[in-house]
């Protein structure tokens, strides 16, 4: 463990600890985390990641992963904006728009702006649909940027929308959109299932100039295959995952100090989350077996049976008062289904409906 990993471990708990007292009105909405953010950004979690140089603190990926193991045990929601903050920052951090870089760092490792992506029409999302859902074409001044993003989450908090297009040629371009652009519409937040306090909303793109200055990556085959995060079924979708589960496992595990009868079940959960985090911070690690492709989807695909099976148990465990609107059980186990659609591959999604349908099948 490096110095500053070594100093990201302390940072994190405390910060976690304070999401966890807040994280039960972070649910509508209207509720943008914003005393959640602060803290992330008081913590120096903001940093993390980013080019010291830039004002950011160089952290390893498997530090990385026990951070949003950590925050998502306390707050999914919190966590999961912070993931498409990160992988915002990632891409123009890995650009190699020189000029993008200074600009936009900065500001992002001090807190000054916020960014998000909106990328799943360019991996797993409305791919069924044959036509580009975002079209690019070249202009003397970079990019004219069409059509609809249809997942982009904060959205109404962005200033800017790492986003991408096809060009006729079918080779993609991201770029880093100002919101404030002429042509950019942001739709009102989408009323979800669960998270919907992460504000994840349509944009329109109108003819949106994007200037060479804002391209993060330029016209190539199969954009999001460049720099980090190159699987959709990347592992932080996985600590998220598997972090939530802990969350309802340690919420079970305060049931059973008063009902002996539970302790079999949170001691199994408990085990198997402890087995599955080892594999998934050796993964981050490059010490896993099998290919990285693979071994990420298999991760992937644990992580999300855990997640449903834990929050489901604990539903059981608290009876009629965990079916409470509002109770933690009820809103563990509605953010639980939310790892079912969350830029979930193909193989995911059919490895977890084999296994939902082998126990329906019995």
């Amino acid at each position: 463990m490096t110095s500053a990993d070594a100093t990201a471990q302390r940072e994190i708990q405390p910060v976690a600890d304070r999401l966890k007292e807040v994280a039960a009105g972070a649910t509508d909405e209207n509720a943008w985390p914003i005393r959640q953010f602060d803290a992330l950004a008081q913590a120096g979690v903001l940093r993390w990641g980013l080019p010291a140089e830039l004002g950011g603190i160089e952290v390893s990926s498997r530090e990385m992963l026990g951070g949003y193991i950590a925050l998502s045990r306390a707050c999914l929601t919190t966590a999961f904006i912070l993931t498409q903050r990160n992988g915002a920052c990632q891409r123009i951090a890995n650009s190699p728009n020189a000029e993008l870089r200074q600009r936009l760092l900065p500001r992002l490792a001090g807190n000054e702006i916020f960014a998000t992506v909106g990328i799943s029409h360019l991996t797993t999302s409305r791919q069924h649909l044959g036509v580009p859902a975002v079209r690019a074409i070249p202009t003397d001044a970079g990019f004219e940027l069409s059509g609809e993003v249809p997942w982009v989450t904060g959205a109404p908090q962005a200033e800017f929308i790492v986003t991408g297009g096809t060009l006729p040629d079918g080779r993609q371009i991201l770029a880093a959109v100002e919101t404030s652009s002429p042509g950019v519409t942001v739709a009102a937040p989408v009323r979800l299932l669960a998270l919907s306090a992460s504000q994840t909303s349509a944009v329109i793109l109108d003819r949106v100039v994007a200037r060479s200055s804002d391209v993060v990556q330029p016209p190539t085959e199969n954009v999001m295959r460049q720099g980090p995060n190159v699987s959709t079924g990347s592992l932080s979708t996985s600590a998220l995952a598997l972090g939530h589960a802990l969350g309802a496992i340690d919420a079970l595990d305060e049931h059973a100090g008063r009902r002996a009868e539970l302790g079999e079940f949170a001691t199994a959960l408990r085990q198997e989350a402890i087995v599955l985090e080892r594999e998934l911070l050796d993964a981050s690690s490059g010490d896993a077996c099998g290919t990285p492709g693979g071994t990420n989807e298999s991760l992937r695909a644990r992580a999300n049976s855990l997640v449903l099976r834990a929050t489901q148990v604990l539903l059981a465990a608290t009876k009629g008062a965990g079916f409470v609107a509002g109770s933690y059980a009820e809103r563990a186990v509605r953010e639980a289904m939310f790892f079912l659609v969350w830029s979930c591959p193909q193989p995911v999604v059919m490895a977890n409906l084999r296994q939902l349908v082998r126990e329906s099948s019995g």
